[in-house]
């Protein structure tokens, strides 16, 4: 029964631990694209650990298939850790930007009131236009997007997925992972 469960496609979040060198993640993407992977979101950026950037890629697959991506990654040479998270055992986030009309005192009024529902915040504000920022699960973020319709999206900037593993589990955790990281890497 549960390698039914590993075949259907679901939503991951791969966390990767990379050397902070230029042109590592266009490294990192490439692989996805020459594997023919196709990522659904990607962020990049500092880390507790000086030199050291996280790279967190969201896509769609199944079980058998994420871990071969995985893998893929490990033999990277800039790759320090991987991590594979699913919906279940991780908190995912991002960021979202909404400019929207609000012409009359009407229109904002309207905007305020679905963005306090949604615990977003108004960041700016013309005689015309109201941006509004939100931070929250992708559904939170696209359910206010749906209210925010109604009154004329005029653009939307959003960042990719951040995900962290719920607990006291960490990326740099598993001690047998990180032998087989340098396995090699430093015969080189």
């Amino acid at each position: 029964m549960k390698k039914q469960q590993d075949a259907a496609p679901k939503l991951y979040t791969l966390c990767i631990l990379v050397e902070d060198t230029p042109g590592v993640l266009s490294q990192v993407s490439r692989l996805f694209s020459r594997k023919g992977y196709n990522i659904e979101s990607i962020v990049s950026g500092a880390t507790d650990k000086p030199g050291i950037t996280r790279i967190s890629i969201e896509l769609i697959a199944d079980g058998l298939t994420i871990g071969q991506i995985a893998a893929q990654c490990r033999k990277l040479l800039p790759v320090k850790a991987v991590k594979i998270l699913d919906e279940d055992t991780c908190i995912r986030r991002e960021i979202a930007f909404i400019k929207v009309r609000a012409a009359d005192r009407e229109a904002r009024d309207g905007v305020i009131q679905i963005v306090n529902i949604f615990r977003a915040k108004v960041i700016d504000m013309d005689k015309e236009t109201m941006t509004i920022w939100v931070f929250g699960a992708q559904s939170k973020n696209t359910a206010l997007i749906g209210m925010l319709e109604d009154f004329g999206i005029l653009e939307i900037a959003k960042t990719g997925t951040i995900a962290i593993e719920r607990g006291r589990s960490t990326i740099y955790d598993d001690s047998k992972l990180k032998e087989e990281y340098t396995y090699g890497k430093n015969v080189l």
